[in-house]
Order: C-alpha cells, then structure tokens, then sequence
C-alpha cells in the first residue's frame, strides 16, 4: 500500500478504506451523542450518506483499474489481514455506495423520538454494518472474510431487533441469527476445503489450488449452502419473511438491497473465481435451486396481506432469478461458450444492482407509509395517493420497475436474462437444449406473477379509497425521506435508459469471472441494445421513451382541444352504482384468491368463513409456509430428543462426572497403546 503522505498518490483501495473508517468514526459520534436525536438524524446520517456518495465515486473509478492488493498489521499475530480491489469488488462497492447513500438520507428523516433502540446506538449499528460489507468484498483471505462477514451478521441482528420489546421481533432475530450461523460453518468447511490442505488461507493460494471434481463439488455445494442462507435460497429462506418485516425499514432496506447481494457475491467469488474447475452439473444445480425460489417467492408474495412481508418474499423471488441467471453463465462456461456465458452473467449482475435500487426505494416507502398511518395490513390502507403524493409517485416508479416493466431497470435486467435464456442452441446435451427453454418459460410466468403482485401492492394503498377514516389525516413524507426516495428513483430511471453504459461498467467483471464480455457487442449498435445480434432481439429504451411521453402529450393536446371548459371531476364509475363505498373495493385476500386457488398445494391454509348464523360474520385466512412442517419443525423434534438423551448424562453429582473424566482416560490410553 502506497504511504498515505499525499493523497494523490494513494490508491483506490486507499480511498475505500478511508470511507470504511468514516463510517466507524459517525457510529461513534453516534454513541457519544446517545439520545441527541436532532444530531444523529440531521448530521450524523447525512454524513454517512455523503461518504456514501465518496465511496460510489471511488468504485466507478475503479471499475477499469487493475486489481490493487494490502496487506494490514490488524488481527492475530502472524494473521494479517490481507484485503484486495479488484473489479467484482469494485462492483459491489459501487452498488453498496450508491444504494446506501439514498438509504441513508431517508433515515435522517425517518426515525421519531421514543421508538426502540436510542437513536445514537442505531447510528452506530448502522454505520459498523455498512463499513463491514464494505470490507467484505475487500476481504482476500478466508480470516479476515470471516471476521467481517460475522460483524456484518451480528450489527444485522442488533438491526432486526431495534425494537426489542416487541417478542415477535425478538423471535424473528433469533431465527435470523440461527440460520447466519449455519450458513457461516458451511462458508467455514468451503474455505478449509479450499485451501486444499497447505495452511495458507489467502485467496491467492486457493486459486492456485486444483482440486479433483469430488472436492471441487463439495466446495461448490458448502459454498451454495452457507451463502445461500443468507441470501435466502430455499429452503434456508425462512428467516427472510420475519427478519425484514421486524427490521426498521431503512434497515429492511438495507438488508434486501445489499446485504442479500454480498451473500451473491460470496457465491461468485467462490465458483468463478477460487475454483478453478466448471463442472456442468454445478449450473443446473444452482439454475434449479435459483428457479425453485423464484416460484416459491413470487407466490407466496401474491397472497400476502402485509406490506412489508409482501416485499419480502418479493426480494426471495429476485433473489432466485439472480441465482438462476448466475447458473445458466456456470454452464455455459463448462462447455466453453463464453459469449453466451458472458451475456447470463451479465443479465444476472445487471438484475443485482437494478434489484438493489428499486427493492430499497420500496422498502423506504413502505416505512413512510407505516410511520404517516401506523398500519402495516394491506387491508386497512387504500386511497393515499391523495394525501401521501410524494410517496405515491416514487412507490410508482419502484413498482414498475420490480414488475419488469419499461423503460425501468427492471426491464432491462429481465429481458437480458430471457435472452441469455432462449440462445441456448449449440449445447453439447439435447437433454440441456430442452430443459433451458422450459427454464425460460418458467422465467416469464415468475414475471407475470411479479407483475400482478406489484399491482395488488400498489393498488391497495394507493388507489381506490381510505378504508380507514384515520387515513385521511395522513402526513405526506419529510424533506430528507423525500430526497432518499428520489435518488433511489433516479438510479432506477438511469438503469433503464442507460443499459449500454451500465454493460460497459460490467463488462470487466464478466471479464474477469468467464473471459468474455459485451461491451464491444453493445458498443458497435448505438442506442440500441443489441446483447448478441441485430437479428436476434434489440431494444431502444430511449426510443421507448419518447413514443409514451409523445402519446402522452398527444392525448394532452386533443383532450385540451377538444373538451376545454367543458370537463368536471366526477366520482369513478362503479356499474352505475350510485353509492361507492371502500367496502366495494378489491381487498388484498380478494385480490390473492385466484392465486390461492391455483397454487393451494403450495400452501398450508387456516381458513376461517361466515356462516348465516354469526352475529358477526368474518373471513379470514392465513397462508403459513409448508416447509416450515415438512423440513424445520422435524429437525426440532430430532434435536429436542437428542437434547433429552445427553441431558440424561447430566447428573449434577460431582462423583459421576469424575467416573467420565476416569473412562475417558482409559479410552484414550488405550487406543493409544494400540
């Protein structure tokens, strides 16, 4: 590392470390101003937001700079720790920069005072847990990886359970602490099989390693498993649905937008990067697993009730799509197609970072939401378009984007992955050459699904009527929360109309991890999208563009010429009913029933209906999650009685255990004499 003497000299890395310490130093502004609410909300979170915004700068700098490695004097004796930037780091830097600085600017306005945990304790929870995903992607050695992948996993916790008191919130950082930890023996054992039995734990040693297929695999399968619980592949998802809902929203945020991508970039890092080997089977595997939790998403989102649970079966879904996309560029690189597995990869990177942008903006305007109204069901909310616009109209642009609609980023991240999913022609296996189109379909009916899932979400809260009297003294969003929420907005809008320069940022990565990219591809065609050829499939986001904002303006102009002075606001037509009530209304039950119906194998029903004899008829049903019977509510069983068995050994008598310590000894003795 260069001598920090003269800041022109120093490195990228140098500036990303600086940024890391920043963050660490307002965390404990944030403790020594403990219960100084106006500081820590007007100074200290603007502050982390502008570091933010350094650290964004830094990475697109980055970006097209070689790899720069350090080594710093911290941690055990004889165990330094060894970091490095490379692009895929630089990457993630730039995705955690820029989604964390609009992150940060809402919650300068979002927290109240009195609520959960003191206000310069959350300050420090939240920078510690963004200096250490920082570091994670910087991490070049299995030791300080794991150092900072546990803080990341520990400030998480004291995020989720900001507000304690409540006991399901406690319950839900429980289970979210559990299910970390698992994941995290799995990444422990997929390192120490990395390493491949020399005693060098640098990453640098694990790619010079060459381990036969059997351990390759078992690597690979120990790094899907213990990354993909925190990611929240199935069936280690659980803790996904109660975690975020518990969580602050900023903190929601933060964890759908960026935390789940790091646990996607430990999976990258892994099998692209320290293997050295691509086995065919290890991309159908993840493209099965991704694909599978997709579904399994997307459903469950469709017939939820809760705004922010609904949201985050809804990351569950992306997250899928993500892997699936990753799956599809490991196959293709077993069979030496790099183009075609350049283009998945960059479908599946390009769907990260818009995921990251649109899922953050969601999350922070269902905060809002929850803070002016003070109800999380679905089913109480309705018609806060008109008193909430500054929400409404942000929670607009994330709802198109997440339902893959143009001229958003999530348009264009679905489309390449469809794309890269239907040129599959020239696969060595005609079992393959049919299963990756059925693949594809299953990718169109997961958006489709997405796609009446955003519209039951907004619609619901949005549209229609109050279904509450108490909702029509709800208070519009503040100035900092409305300026979080537009630059998330302006990363979505950019994302879409800008996908030929944001292939050109992800072209090193693809590079790097399969030896392929397409910024030459998508360079040679202009405003045109091109990812393989002409003939193929194209796409013109501004073109689009400007044909819905000249329609708009065409239809503007013949209503103004044709209807001026003769138009007058009436109440919407209802059948010609004359007295439209919110009653009448779509519910979110009703609006799920369809699905419900469809996909009722899927799910594990409590139904309650009226009957002509209730004084008071209601219906209310409530879909729980069948893997929590089939796979976790067993597991207990079998760990509860092995618990009885070793608790019988527990006598509580100093005799008995000395008896132990003695058979124990002659064991050992004897299998040594041996």
């Amino acid at each position: 590392m260069h001598s920090f003497t003269h800041p022109g000299d120093w490195l990228h890395l140098d500036w990303v470390l600086v940024v890391v310490c920043a963050w660490l130093l307002i965390g404990c502004a944030g403790v020594a101003a403990l219960r100084r609410f106006r500081l820590v909300a007007t100074v200290l979170f603007p502050a982390g937001a502008f570091f933010s915004i350094v650290l964004m700068a830094v990475s697109l700098s980055a970006a097209f700079a070689g790899p720069e490695v350090a080594v710093l004097p911290l941690g055990l004796p004889q165990l330094p720790f060894h970091l490095r930037l490379d692009c895929l780091s630089a990457f993630f830097l730039l995705l955690i920069g820029g989604v964390s600085a609009g992150v940060s600017t809402f919650a300068a306005g979002y927290f109240r005072k009195g609520e959960g945990t003191p206000p310069g304790l959350i300050c420090l929870e939240y920078h510690v847990f963004l200096a250490s995903i920082a570091m994670v992607v910087l991490a070049d050695d299995a030791y300080v990886f794991m150092v900072v992948w546990e803080t990341m996993a520990f400030s998480s916790f004291f995020l989720v359970m900001a507000n304690h008191r409540i006991p399901d919130i406690r319950r839900a950082g429980y289970l979210y602490m559990l299910v970390a930890h698992i994941g995290a023996l799995g990444i422990l054992l997929c390192f120490g099989l990395l390493q491949a039995n020399t005693g060098d734990y640098t990453f640098a040693n694990m790619r010079a390693q060459h381990l036969t297929p059997f351990w390759g695999s078992v690597a690979f399968c120990l790094a899907v498993f213990g990354f993909g619980a925190k990611a929240g592949l199935l069936p280690l998802h659980v803790w996904l649905p109660e975690a975020h809902p518990a969580a602050p929203s900023p903190f929601s945020a933060l964890m759908s937008g960026v935390m789940l991508k790091i646990a996607l970039y430990g999976i990258l890092r892994v099998s692209f990067d320290l293997l050295q080997t691509r086995i065919w089977w290890w991309g159908v595997l993840l493209m099965g697993v991704g694909l599978a939790t997709a579904l399994f998403g997307v459903v469950f989102s469709t017939v939820q009730v809760e705004m922010k649970r609904l949201l985050a079966y809804s990351s569950i879904e992306n997250i899928g799509l993500i892997c699936a996309g990753m799956g599809l560029s490991m196959l293709f690189a077993s069979y030496g197609m790099q183009a075609f597995s350049a283009l998945a990869l960059t479908a599946a990177l390009y769907h990260m970072i818009s995921h990251a942008f649109f899922k953050s903006l969601l999350f922070c305007s269902t905060g809002a939401v929850l803070h002016a109204t003070g109800e999380r069901s679905l089913g109480k909310l309705g018609g806060l378009m008109r008193y909430m616009p500054w929400v409404a109209w942000p929670t607009l642009i994330g709802v198109l984007s997440c339902a893959g609609l143009p001229p958003f980023g999530g348009f264009v991240a679905e489309w390449l992955l469809l794309q890269s999913f239907l040129f599959t022609t020239g696969l060595p296996s005609s079992f393959l050459d049919m299963l990756v189109p059925v693949m594809a379909a299953m990718i169109a009916l997961i958006a489709a699904l997405s796609g009446y899932t955003m519209v039951k979400y907004f619609g619901v809260i949005f549209l229609g009527q109050p279904r509450e009297e108490k909702l029509a003294q709800a208070a519009d969003a503040g100035m900092w929360e409305r300026l979080g929420m537009l630059w998330l907005v302006t990363g979505c809008v950019l994302l879409g109309l800008f996908p030929n320069q944001v292939i050109a940022l992800i072209d090193p990565v693809t590079q790097l991890l399969v030896r392929s990219g397409l910024a030459h591809t998508v360079a040679d065609s202009g405003w045109l999208l091109v990812p393989v050829h002409m003939d193929r499939a194209s796409y013109a986001p501004a073109i689009f563009l400007l044909g819905v904002l000249a329609s708009f303006g065409l239809t503007y102009l013949l209503v103004r010429k044709l209807y001026h002075g003769r138009m007058r606001r009436v109440p919407p037509w209802d059948c010609g009913h004359p007295w439209q009530t919110a009653r009448m209304q779509d519910s979110a039950e009703g609006f799920g029933q369809p699905i419900r119906q469809i996909f009722e194998p899927f799910f594990r029903m409590d139904r309650h209906l009226p009957t002509a004899f209730d004084a008071q008829p209601s219906y209310r049903v409530q879909v729980e999650d069948p893997l929590w019977y089939w796979l976790y509510l067993p597991v207990v069983w079998v760990v509860e009685r092995i618990s009885r068995l070793v608790g019988l050994l527990q006598q509580g008598r100093i005799a008995v255990y000395l008896m132990y310590s003695f058979v124990t000894l002659i064991v050992v003795l004897l299998v040594v004499k041996r």
